[in-house]
C-alpha cells in the first residue's frame, strides 16, 4: 500500500485531470520504491502499521515511520519522473538542485556497510 495518496502526488504535480492517473501511479510507486531502497529499511505510514509489522516479524531491521523528509523526497522524485519522461534530453542544460530527494533521505539511511 502506498504511503502517500495519489491525490497528494497529483496536487504536487499540479494535475487535476484523471486521464494520467495510471502513469502518475507508476511514477509514484517507483518514487516510493526508490526511496525505500535508498534508505535500506522498510517505511510505514504510522506507528500502528509499523508495530503490526514488527509483531508479525515482517518489519526487517530498523523500520521507520514515514516523516516529512520521506514524503518530500517521494514528491520530488515523482515530479522529476513526470516532467522528464525520456532517459536522454537534448539541447538543455541540466543542474541538480540543492535539497534534492537524496539530501532529504541521507540522514535516515542505514546499513551502509564498510
Amino acid at each position: 500500500m502506498p504511503i502517500l495518496g495519489l491525490d497528494i502526488v497529483k496536487s504536487h504535480l499540479r494535475v487535476t485531470w484523471q486521464n494520467e492517473d495510471q502513469l502518475i501511479g507508476i511514477y509514484h510507486a517507483a518514487a516510493e520504491g526508490s526511496a525505500v531502497s535508498f534508505l535500506n529499511r522498510k517505511v510505514y505510514n504510522d506507528e500502528t502499521e509499523m508495530a503490526a509489522a514488527v509483531e508479525a516479524g515482517t518489519a526487517g531491521d530498523d523500520p521507520m515511520v514515514a516523516n516529512a523528509e520521506f514524503h518530500a523526497a517521494v514528491l520530488l522524485t515523482a515530479g522529476h519522473l513526470y516532467v522528464n519522461r525520456e532517459q536522454v534530453v537534448l539541447g538543455v542544460t541540466a543542474v541538480d538542485l540543492p535539497m534534492g530527494a537524496r539530501d532529504f533521505l541521507q540522514p535516515y539511511r542505514v546499513g551502509l556497510g564498510v
